[in-house]
């Protein structure tokens, strides 16, 4: 029954996978066989890499797999991020109550988070000059609503941990299998070494949509062609740019909670070797 349940577990997950990758071909229309070809093929490959990576013993790329609800909350924010900003797009050439509806929050959120040099701001400055204003609407509201849902999923997930104290509420966890880019044993000091990678994560993390102005002039042509071409692509890569920061703030988080859970392991070992505590 485990070696079942695992089974049906991975599969699950990489169905929800497949499904995250293929909602926008399916709900955009328009779509030319060959991007549909195209978005089945990853889509299939990255279902079978999840079902593989969740039914193995021994892990391979996926961090925390073991310790939800890290990823749980990550796939969430993103598929709900997909799939909203899919609805918003779709709803420019088929016009419905819905998208309407999730295009007013978008701009009411952007127009609230819309400062100087504000991450918004900064997409939005990426549009051409002579970009239409119809346009100009559309990437506020797929920034502003974007840019919420990752602020929720980061607020989520410390809560979480302050309410369930991740990731020890199942009473264990394994370094090895839920951190397999890790190595534990390289370096002198495995807490110092997970702290360094916090701060880098966290610092990374908070300056990532701050380094825009850098690279504006570069990127304006890219993302001008990108708003103004393929629809998937635009939603990509406000998705992108909406998910990694966060992404990169809870993965910073979670190593930073994990050093503070070996270091605490550690006093508690010295104190109960000196006697203090029984053993």
């Amino acid at each position: 029954m485990a070696v079942i349940s695992r089974l049906f577990g991975a599969c699950l997950r990489g169905f929800l996978v497949a499904l995250l990758i293929a909602t926008p071909a399916l709900l955009l229309p328009g779509v030319s066989p060959d991007t549909a070809q195209m978005v089945m093929l990853v889509a299939l490959c990255a279902a079978i890499l999840t079902v593989f990576e969740y039914n193995s013993t021994y892990p391979c790329l996926y961090e925390f797999r073991d310790a939800p609800p890290f990823n749980r909350i990550r796939f969430v924010s993103l598929f709900v991020t997909v799939f909203l900003l899919s609805l918003i797009v779709k709803g420019q050439t088929q016009p419905a109550l819905l998208p309407e509806f999730v295009e007013s929050i978008g701009l009411l959120i952007s127009r609230a988070v819309d400062f100087p040099y504000s991450p918004v701001r900064l997409v939005v400055l990426m549009l051409p000059e002579n970009a239409p204003v119809h346009q100009l609407d559309m990437i506020r509201a797929l920034a502003g609503l974007s840019y919420l849902i990752s602020l929720v999923s980061l607020a989520v997930f410390v809560i979480a941990i302050r309410l369930t104290g991740w990731p020890m509420q199942n009473g264990s966890f394994n370094v090895w299998t839920n951190l397999p880019t890790f190595d534990p044993t390289a370096g002198r000091d495995v807490v110092g070494r997970l702290r360094r990678d916090s701060y880098v994560n966290i610092g990374l993390g908070i300056a990532l949509p701050f380094l825009m102005p850098m690279v504006v002039s570069s990127a304006s042509n890219l993302f001008g062609a990108a708003a103004g071409g393929s629809p998937q692509t635009l939603i990509w890569t406000v998705t992108a740019w909406a998910f990694f920061p966060v992404s990169l703030l809870m993965r910073g988080i979670a190593m930073g909670r994990i050093a503070q859970m070996i270091e605490e392991k550690r006093k508690y070992s010295t104190i109960s070797d000196a006697g203090f505590l029984p053993a």
